[in-house]
């Protein structure tokens, strides 16, 4: 893409309402535009983020066997009145009526709906374990919308709900979840530790959140050191094999690990010294167990083995998409800019024309742009007329991973100059080994 046809509205100061990094950052780099309180328009800088981030979420939750449907943002308000909490849910709910007078609502979470597919064609056990996900746009109306993405009315979620036949069933495939979590946050260049979490009514030990340690965080967060270094599954892992899976799950939770809500300081002060994490953290993925509280109100039952009907027991498992675009860069940005995780950048590599106009670097950016794209690699070409200067401070607020500064000193050389975003190192490297680099 040449930066002089593509859309990229620059702001050389934050706005004011801007309270957090990320927020900052995402109206300076032309990422998003605020529409109303807790509404924004993606540009096509963040839109590329985004589909990045969606994109690792999907083939992860594929890979764990997870099926992909997609359900309306419009639900009928029939449906929470049988599970009992239209009334309950409160004023986040944005209610609707339609010409017809009948009630509807902008879904803020899906489990009727979900529960209302799966009871209408589902009767049973041999149809058992399910687990159906979409991604898809969420509404909830939050009193105080603020911080951007991080606390905004609308926003892109990637809801999973699983279906089983009892207890142990829900917990292989909260399992599944639970490693197909950890391999997801790895991928988008992010280390997240599982929480125990509140599980409320409900009770048992299957509820966590996942957090990343960052120092803009929203909150207290307490864990023991070895959890920074533990090994992600594998691609290869086996998702079939129940005792593998929970013993990967055994050891992502042996550990102390616990939010401000959940902390015990008496079992944190137990901990060595040396081994005692307290930092800030963001919430990036919440999953849960809630059994049969809604598949018994509405009557989600399946036949088992002796011909007796019961309730499924059912699990929800949630990441928000838009809210990662903000959770990374608080966790990977510097004073220039964002810090792009090469996964999810909107693009891999930025050449830079430093003398737009001159017929030799011209001639040497657009050579390196039709072979980086001929390698299938996403770049970026600066060929605005703008200053050196300019372009370096753009490249770096957008933060692409490499950059190539091409001019007229490198080219006398026979060189281009290779800057690394990620820790601002350099190097000077000829066009085919520049090639080589960027295109591996």
């Amino acid at each position: 893409m040449r930066l002089s046809r593509f859309f990229l509205p620059i702001l050389r100061e934050a706005p004011r309402e801007a309270e957090i990094v990320s927020h900052r950052l995402m109206l300076r780099a032309g990422m998003m535009r605020q529409q109303a309180a807790g509404i924004y328009s993606f540009l096509p800088l963040g839109l590329r983020v985004l589909k990045k981030i969606e994109q690792i979420v999907r083939e992860e939750q594929n890979r764990c066997g997870a099926i992909e449907l997609l359900m309306p943002t419009i639900q009928s308000a029939d449906l929470w009145r049988e599970s009992g909490r239209y009334e309950a849910y409160g004023k986040e709910m944005l209610r609707i009526e339609d010409r017809h007078e009948r009630e509807m609502l902008y879904g803020p979470t899906n489990e009727e709906m979900i529960t209302d597919i799966f009871r209408s064609y589902v009767r049973s056990y041999k149809d058992l374990p399910r687990n159906l996900y979409h991604i898809q746009w969420k509404f909830r109306d939050e009193v105080r919308p603020r911080f951007g993405l991080m606390r905004g009315r609308e926003f892109l979620m990637k809801d999973a709900y699983s279906f089983d036949v009892d207890e142990a069933g829900a917990r292989h495939s909260y399992n599944k979840m639970f490693v197909a979590y950890l391999r997801t946050f790895a991928r988008l260049g992010l280390k997240s530790i599982p929480m125990r979490a509140e599980s409320g009514p409900i009770g048992g030990d299957m509820s966590h959140e996942f957090i990343i340690l960052a120092s803009t965080g929203e909150s207290e967060v307490y864990c023991h050191k070895d959890y920074l270094d533990f090994p992600v599954p594998d691609a290869d892992v086996n998702f079939d094999d129940i005792n593998g899976l929970q013993g990967i799950v055994d050891k992502w939770t042996s550990h102390y690990a616990a939010t401000s809500e959940m902390h015990d300081a008496a079992a944190f002060g137990a901990l060595a010294a040396d081994k005692q994490v307290s930092a800030r953290g963001i919430e990036v993925g919440h999953i849960f167990y809630f059994g049969t509280k809604y598949s018994e109100p509405m009557k989600a039952v399946v036949s088992g083995p002796d011909g007796v009907e019961k309730p499924v027991h059912m699990g929800s498992y949630g990441i928000g998409p838009s809210r990662l675009v903000a959770a990374i860069i608080e966790a990977s940005h510097d004073d220039a800019g964002i810090k792009w995780p090469e996964a999810v950048a909107p693009f891999r590599v930025s050449i830079l024309n430093l003398k737009q106009g001159d017929s030799a670097t011209d001639a040497a950016c657009e050579g390196l742009y039709r072979d980086l794209i001929a390698k299938g690699v996403d770049v970026l070409y600066d060929d605005t007329d703008q200053r050196a200067g300019g372009k370096f401070a753009t490249a770096d607020l957008i933060g692409v991973p490499w950059q190539v500064l091409v001019g007229p000193k490198g080219l006398a050389a026979g060189t281009f100059e290779v800057k690394k975003r990620a820790d601002g190192s350099r190097e000077n490297l000829s066009p085919a080994a520049t090639l080589d680099r960027l295109s591996r």
